[in-house]
């Protein structure tokens, strides 16, 4: 009976070894085609090869940002963590683009579904695509939850977070699931925004600054400073000292540029507090490398591209529409790697090389030359 059971795609899973069983079954008499083909018919969410989501409504936050509520599709993992992130796919032009966004919503089985928060790059192509340009409606194609960006359980009894920008948004789910379990503790927040206008979430932030004002901070309390850069300048580390003079006593998180988050980083090795600073980075740090650049060759998909040394290899495969393994695209998760089948490429955030055999980072490294993937 093993041929029965087999699993017809492994993107999206059930939980359940009997719908496995008779979805196994139904394969067999309905090839070629598969019962999603027949599924999909019905329902566009219905599909246990890959996992899909609706877009219920795209809610603006700030002229520049949006979130967007989706509800999942068939084989979604609502036990997700507050700060982790999601991989969204949108169809663009024929093409399939991928980004990951940091889930916004507390997980909740009952309402059955996500939200994530947007911020349009001025370099970002789909960024800006979700911002301005998606509609409800409009059907998406997720990974599943990943990141060890999260609080743990219970939560430390003194917080400090610290945020710049779309930074926020991991830190926003934690806040929010924080208050919905009733768990606040002893929370301060540095969160930097060029102007009060690009504060997201600001109205939510103020209730929590209301909400927790206690003189006990073991009633939870929860304390705000916005800086805003462009009257006041830039957050430093040196200014916690001002700000909120016991950091040094609390459970660091910090999210949002690159650039702030190496200082961050830095000052807190220094004080000796490298063990108490969470980091979650939306940037990849490259080294100041020149990659050559070559063609990529994709064996199993019988493709092949050719790019400059700034392009990765993922972004590569996925701009011909080969499916790739991703992850946080930050060579941080591991979930892209793949063996290197022949050539060299070029580790971006190194500059280390490596060649055929070894195992490699797909979202990070760029083809020094010609090489070959068997994707």
């Amino acid at each position: 009976m093993r041929w029965l059971a087999g699993p017809v795609g492994r993107a999206a899973s059930t939980r359940s070894p009997l719908f496995d069983a008779i979805r196994g079954a139904a394969a067999r008499v309905t090839t070629p085609l598969l019962p999603d083909d027949y599924l999909q018919l019905a329902n566009p969410l219905w599909s246990a090869r890959e996992l899909r989501g609706r877009i219920v409504e795209v809610r603006r936050e700030t002229e520049d940002s949006a979130t967007l509520v989706v509800r999942p599709g068939w084989g979604f993992d609502f036990d997700y963590r507050p700060g982790q992130y999601v991989g969204i796919g949108v169809g663009v032009e024929g093409r399939w683009h991928w980004r990951s966004y940091s889930l916004t919503s507390v997980p909740r089985r009952n309402d059955k579904l996500i939200s994530i928060a947007v911020k349009a790059m001025p370099d970002g192509f789909l960024s800006g695509h979700l911002v301005d340009g998606l509609p409800a409606g409009t059907v998406v194609r997720l990974a599943a939850p990943a990141g060890n960006f999260q609080l743990p359980e219970p939560p430390p009894r003194r917080v400090l977070f610290l945020t710049a920008g779309s930074g926020i948004t991991p830190v926003i789910a934690m806040l929010r699931s924080l208050d919905r379990h009733r768990e606040m503790p002893d929370v301060a927040h540095v969160h930097s925004a060029p102007r009060p206008v690009d504060v997201m979430f600001a109205d939510e932030l103020d209730d929590y600054s209301r909400r927790y004002h206690g003189e006990r901070p073991d009633e939870g309390r929860y304390r705000l400073h916005v800086q805003l850069t462009r009257s006041t300048g830039q957050f430093t580390p040196a200014d916690l000292d001002a700000t909120f003079p016991d950091w040094r006593t609390r459970e660091t998180w910090a999210c949002g540029p690159a650039a702030l988050l190496d200082t961050i980083e830095v000052f807190w090795a220094a004080n000796g507090l490298r063990d108490r600073l969470h980091t979650e980075r939306f940037e990849l740090s490259r080294a100041d490398v020149s990659g050559r650049g070559g063609t990529v060759e994709f064996g199993v998909s019988d493709r092949s591209t050719t790019v400059d040394g700034a392009t990765t290899l993922l972004e590569a495969g996925e701009a011909i529409g080969v499916r790739m393994p991703f992850g946080c695209r930050m060579g941080i998760c591991q979930t892209c790697v793949v063996p290197l089948a022949a050539g060299h490429v070029t580790d971006l955030r190194s500059g280390r090389q490596h060649a055929a055999g070894e195992l490699i980072q797909t979202c990070v490294c760029s083809p020094a030359g010609d090489c070959r993937l068997d994707l």
